[in-house]
């Protein structure tokens, strides 16, 4: 008996499907605006040799939410307060927020992998003991997924892989040109900015899926 495409298609639809079921897809971390700090900026910020305060670990092993938060002022002069440091210190110092955050500071960040700021948008950073002006660091974090190298192998991909994703439920959503970045240091999960999580109605924990194309 012949087979038609669209029977092909349902077969392999109904494949995919099952293994999605089996892998439990992948969680999703929704990330709200933050803010990464040297230790030279961290000292102008809070005082000089001034210690983070770890508040909560991330989902990714090494990283943690602080205590301190921070107001972000951009060319609106309109400022964000509030805004939470995550730790530990890097080599350099970066803003991370949303498009909507962006148009409330005027400012017009680069949609980059996290780390990539060069030539990224200016910002102005106020602390309780001074201010930070950054000449550049200010992104919006591309949509990735953090995995392990055996994550890694299971889904067919390698870190800077960019793959499509699914995100089903009420608002279904399909995004394009998600970065893979994978390490033995990494756990899985799908890292996604408020306004993405917005968009497709779903929250941290939530399950998303790569499509096999």
């Amino acid at each position: 008996m012949e087979i038609s495409s669209a029977q092909i298609a349902a077969m392999v639809k109904s494949i995919l499907d099952n293994m999605a079921k089996e892998d439990g897809g992948i969680p999703v971390g929704v990330s709200n605006r933050h803010i990464h700090l040297t230790r030279e900026d961290a000292d102008t910020l809070f005082g000089a040799g001034y210690e983070l305060t770890p508040l909560k670990d991330l989902s990714q092993p090494g990283q943690y939410a602080c205590k301190e938060l921070l107001t972000l002022i951009g060319p609106s002069l309109r400022p964000i307060e509030n805004v939470r440091v995550l730790g530990p210190l890097r080599s350099k110092s970066q803003v991370e927020i949303s498009a909507t955050d962006s148009y409330v500071l005027k400012v017009k960040p680069p949609v980059r992998e996290s780390g990539n700021v060069r030539g990224s948008a200016p910002i102005t950073i106020v602390g309780p003991k001074g201010v930070v002006c950054l000449k550049e660091g200010c992104i919006i974090a591309n949509r990735h997924i953090h995995m392990s190298l055996d994550d890694a192998k299971k889904y067919g991909v390698k870190d800077g892989d960019t793959v499509t994703v699914d995100v089903e439920g009420k608002r279904r959503t399909r995004w394009y040109d998600v970065q893979i970045r994978a390490s033995e240091n990494f756990r899985l999960e799908m890292h996604v900015d408020t306004d993405d999580a917005n968009a497709a109605g779903i929250g941290n924990g939530d399950r998303v899926r790569i499509v096999k194309e």
